[in-house]
Formats: structure tokens, sequence, C-alpha cells
């Protein structure tokens, strides 16, 4: 599946799909891909385009981003997120893979005003630095030193 700009609705920005084509084309993992859109986010609000409430929620909204561009991201495993956040993911894909309807105006203008009233601390360096350190410390030893493996070989190869 091709990335493509979501009819209507928040638009990435043309070097976040092009960044995240270019990923694709070097056969990097859809987590990857879908990074490029987190990053857009942070940018967007250290800009101050608009807030989040945590780190965490402004990795929500790049990663829907994501999978509404068609990045093949799957949803959350049972047990990883809420039932809620998992149907919105698996909604997220499925609008991905299929030209949807242009979102409501009202809808869009509700979610715009809310999340420019929240805070910008969400994309500071502290606060990824947190949202890192709590999400490792929830993964085992044997999965931190899997990760550290591969992102050495990943170094060596360059």
């Amino acid at each position: 599946m091709l990335l493509r700009t979501p009819k209507g609705g928040v638009m990435p920005d043309k070097s976040t799909l092009e960044n995240a084509r270019e990923d694709r084309r070097e056969g990097k993992a859809a987590s990857t891909q879908a990074g490029e859109f987190v990053k857009e986010e942070m940018d967007h609000i250290r800009e101050g385009k608009h807030g989040a409430r945590s780190t965490k929620q402004a990795i929500a909204i790049g990663l829907s981003k994501a999978r509404r561009a068609g990045v093949k991201l799957p949803p959350p495993k049972k047990g990883k997120a809420s039932g809620r956040a998992r149907e919105q993911a698996a909604r997220d894909a499925r609008r991905g893979k299929t030209p949807g309807r242009k979102p409501s105006p009202a809808r869009s203008r509700a979610a715009e005003r809310a999340l420019k009233k929240e805070g910008r601390g969400a994309a500071s360096k502290s606060s990824l630095a947190r949202h890192a350190r709590r999400a490792a410390a929830k993964r085992s030893a044997a999965a931190r030193s899997r990760s550290a493996k591969r992102a050495a070989a990943t170094r060596k190869k360059k």
C-alpha cells in the first residue's frame, strides 16, 4: 500500500510523507516509518500549533496519522492498550487502506480547540526522556538486550 495523504482532515507535511515513503523503500520497519509522523507531531507541539495532555497522547496522535496515511502499523495487542485505543487504532488502519470520507468539520474544530488548550510540555526533552525510561522499564531485560543488539548491528552497517 502506498503512503498517501488522507482525504480532508489533518494533513501530514509533505516532507513527513516523503521521509516515511523513503523509509518504506529502504525496507525499514513500520514503526520506523511511523516515527516520522510522531516526530512531526512533536515539532507541531514545540512550534505552538497545539498542545497535548501528555507525551503518550502526543505519540498516539502521531501513530494515528501514520495509520491513516497508510503505514502498515498494527493496532496494539490486547493488554497493551485500552479497548477504546485498540479499536481506534484498528479504525485508523482501515482508514489508511481505503480512501475515507471527509471528516466532520465540527468534530475537527472541536478536537483542534481542545488540543490548543493543552500544555506544550509533552514534547519537552525531559518529558520525552521520562516517557522513554518508563517504557523501557516495562520491558524485560531480554527484550531490552535484543533491542540494543539490533541497534548495535544497525550502527555497524553504516
